[in-house]
């Protein structure tokens, strides 16, 4: 007996991407630090969805299960050997490195998310970024509650130290 894979339908494929896309390509952006590859890990994302889909018990379940799939994703192209060997720098001397400082606040406080330690940033991306709660970022990570608790905590212990004296004290 041939069993059938089941995929997602057209029309809840076409949901998913104007629900979530923006946000999955946002999350993308800020997690792997180019736009291009964001939108490919995206693309990937949304395959993997595809792929996988099945009946959700409700919507706060779908947001969590599709964001899963793109941190994953985003996980991945981040251990890729291609992400660790080529330097883009190194390839294309041509193009101006981008080491100044952010000039504006909001440029230092992402700045400054994305010098936390992985654990640390996933969490603050996905609470504020994506307005996820600890229980949804919980299931999204398959981390104990109390993990993710700990985890935003001590980030914006972090980033309050970084960011002392600037507009984001109040984190």
């Amino acid at each position: 007996m041939l069993v059938q894979e089941q995929v997602c339908p057209t029309s809840e494929m076409e949901r998913m991407v104007d629900q979530y896309g923006t946000g999955m390509l946002r999350m993308c952006c800020v997690y792997l630090g180019d736009q291009h590859l964001a939108q490919d890990a995206v693309q990937d994302s949304f395959i993997k969805i595809y792929r996988a889909w099945h009946p959700m018990d409700g919507p706060a379940a779908e947001k969590a299960w599709v964001m899963r799939v793109t941190v994953n994703v985003c996980k991945d192209y981040l251990r890729s050997a291609w992400k660790r060997k080529v330097n883009l720098v190194e390839q294309y001397p041509e193009l101006p490195a981008s080491e100044d400082p952010p000039k504006n606040e909001e440029g230092r406080l992402l700045a400054e998310i994305m010098a936390l330690k992985p654990k640390y940033r996933e969490v603050v991306l996905l609470h504020y970024y994506q307005q996820l709660r600890v229980n949804e970022i919980a299931e999204v990570l398959g981390a104990p509650q109390s993990t993710v608790s700990i985890r935003l905590r001590r980030a914006r212990e972090a980033l309050r130290k970084r960011l002392e004296g600037g507009p984001y004290e109040d984190l």
